[in-house]
């Protein structure tokens, strides 16, 4: 509290009226003038300026007091989100214009049509008005900071601690996995935003009323156009009001549902009035799974599609290599021409049909990777590296190459850097390259020819790296500047525990409740963008909606156990005992 002075009315520097002493009717105070006279200090006009400057003095003071003020009361984050600008900042000298990513030219230039929903694609065309590729990674970080306060935010309200908040959004802030992401042109940290601004929406009242749950249900639906995978976020949101209760939830879900068909309907529309196709994307394959899961000694399978099913060191290469490699033996066997999709599609129904435990299997050994204690290069997993800040630029010929200006071709440049790929970097498709043009092979159709070109000027020019801050940057990313596996685990294990929380409203107080029901939320969002991709492959790069999903559901979970201790102990061991106490009160132990 400020407390209010006498005379604080009075502009800065004027004399104040004695205490008790009040000026007589018509007579003005010492030191003022009358309107439309000369005093002291000069005209009305510069009074009225002198005036209005001051005010608007005081009025930054102020500001500038309440921020002091809300920075000592949230000192955690506010140091948390410091450290986190600071590795955005260092991200961004490291890099330029951006970090380009194999699936980066489908949004740039349109390859692979088709095969993604092309929502980030016009998000792009938007921030490339303003700017290069390097403003919008620029505004990539800037959504990373903006998540880590708007989920601090939904758990204060929600009853957690400031400092249980604080370290549940530090993730966001330092995981470098995070920032790497927000450097490089990919969609990943949009449907992190979308899926963010979802969870605050249902979480910040305690009841969800009609207009917020179809604002939820917009957001959720849009997100769908960024990553199809976003097309299962509606089943969480939908328990949640559900769980949630209250009068209107039926009701509520129901206008959600409604809301969230919208834009995917829109999109749909729009796809199939150019292309004659209603959908976002094509469907995902789940080949390369199938096929690295199958034990091809004991499957039966028409002799035609034998030579297709991999023997056990092609299926060590995992489902990626198995998928969408050429020299995979479900695109190199020789059969019968015009018969490879049908026989294919054989393998896979035979897989799925008479070894279903080895899929399954095979789908959690993969999702149980999130919980390691250390991320290094593993077989039969896409090499982690891609995730990974370099000392150099990243390059992945034939699709993004880089070249000393003048000295080739495009197409050239893209033939000479893939022959020094497979030799030096068959596995990763990773070489590591100081700088220079960039080139890029644009491929429309899998195993399709690539169209060399260098990269539009308008997009940032050559790539520049700082060797030293890039240093840096990898030597924090594997010397530890990532969310660990056991962390993880622990908050797998918080967001279970305060879900079922949420199932047993009488035996919890109000402020736990909250929690548990923000936990179940947060936990089921979790389940489902970590444990759908994995049904056709595992990725780091699928795991990373981990910190703003699992880390939160965890310190949700432990705040609503910590606040519901009491009531969970009545509940599993009885009621205490009580004894009497001096004066007759019985109270309990």
């Amino acid at each position: 509290m400020i407390a209010r002075h006498e005379g604080a009315g009075n502009p800065p520097g004027a004399p104040s009226a004695p205490a008790g002493h009040t000026a007589p009717p018509g007579v003005m105070p010492p030191g003022t003038a009358e309107p439309g006279t000369t005093g002291a200090t000069g005209t009305t006009g510069a009074t009225g300026a002198t005036g209005t400057a001051d005010t608007a003095g005081q009025t930054r003071r102020t500001w500038l007091l309440r921020a002091a003020v809300a920075v000592r009361r949230h000192w955690l984050i506010s140091v948390l989100l410091a450290a986190g600008l600071v590795l955005r900042v260092l991200a961004l000298a490291a890099y330029h214009p951006a970090l380009i990513y194999v699936d980066t030219l489908k949004y740039l230039y349109g390859a692979s049509p088709g095969s993604e929903p092309l929502g980030y694609t016009v998000l792009l065309r938007l921030m490339l008005l303003a700017g290069d590729l390097g403003t919008v990674a620029v505004i990539q970080h800037l959504l990373g900071l903006a998540m880590a306060v708007t989920l601090y935010a939904v758990l204060l309200r929600r009853g957690a601690a400031r400092w249980l908040a604080a370290l549940a959004v530090a993730p966001v802030l330092l995981d470098a996995y995070q920032i790497q992401m927000e450097q490089t042109i990919m969609p990943d940290v949009w449907f992190e935003a979308m899926i963010v601004a979802a969870l605050a929406v249902l979480l910040w009242r305690p009841v969800v009323s009609v207009p917020f749950a179809v604002a939820a249900g917009l957001v959720l639906g849009s997100s769908a156009t960024i990553k199809q995978l976003g097309e299962l976020l509606v089943l969480p949101a939908v328990v949640y009001l559900l769980v949630a209760g209250g009068r209107r939830a039926i009701t509520s879900a129901a206008a959600l549902v409604m809301a969230f068909v919208l834009p995917i309907l829109c999109y749909c529309g729009i796809a199939y009035a150019r292309t004659g196709h209603f959908r976002l994307a094509h469907s995902q394959p789940s080949i390369g799974r199938l096929a690295a899961a199958a034990d091809c000694a004991t499957l039966k399978l028409p002799a035609a599609a034998r030579p297709l099913c991999p023997t056990p060191a092609e299926q060590a290469l995992g489902p990626d290599w198995l998928e969408h490699s050429g020299q995979s033996p479900l695109f190199r066997a020789a059969v019968p021409p015009g018969t490879r999709g049908r026989l294919i599609a054989t393998l896979g129904s035979a897989v799925r049909n008479q070894q279903p435990v080895r899929v399954l299997g095979s789908i959690a050994s993969d999702s149980l990777r999130l919980f390691a204690l250390t991320r290094g290069p593993s077989a039969g997993v896409t090499p982690v590296s891609r995730w990974q800040f370099q000392t150099g630029y990243p390059t992945y010929p034939p699709w993004v190459s880089i070249c000393p200006a003048g000295r080739l071709s495009a197409q050239d440049c893209l033939a000479e850097q893939r022959t020094i790929q497979r030799r030096v970097a068959a596995v990763s498709d990773l070489l590591i390259r100081p700088g220079g043009t960039i080139v890029v092979g644009v491929q429309r159709q899998l195993f399709g020819a690539f169209h060399a070109r260098a990269l539009n000027p308008a997009y940032g020019g050559k790539a520049e790296v700082d060797r030293p801050v890039a240093a840096f940057l990898h030597a924090y990313q594997l010397g530890g500047g990532y969310t660990p596996g056991p962390l993880l685990a622990l908050c797998a294990l918080a967001g279970l525990a305060g879900s079922l929380l949420a199932l047993i409203r009488r035996v919890v107080g109000d402020r736990s409740h909250q929690l548990a029901l923000a936990c179940l939320l947060l936990t089921a969002t979790a389940a489902v963008v970590l444990l759908a991709p994995d049904v056709y492959e595992f990725s780091w790069r699928y795991q990373l909606p981990a910190v703003i999903t699992l880390v939160p559901a965890g310190a949700a979970g432990i705040a609503a156990l910590w606040h519901g201790r009491a009531g969970l102990r009545e509940h599993l061991f009885g009621r205490p005992r009580s004894r009497a106490h001096p004066g007759g009160e019985a109270r309990q132990e």
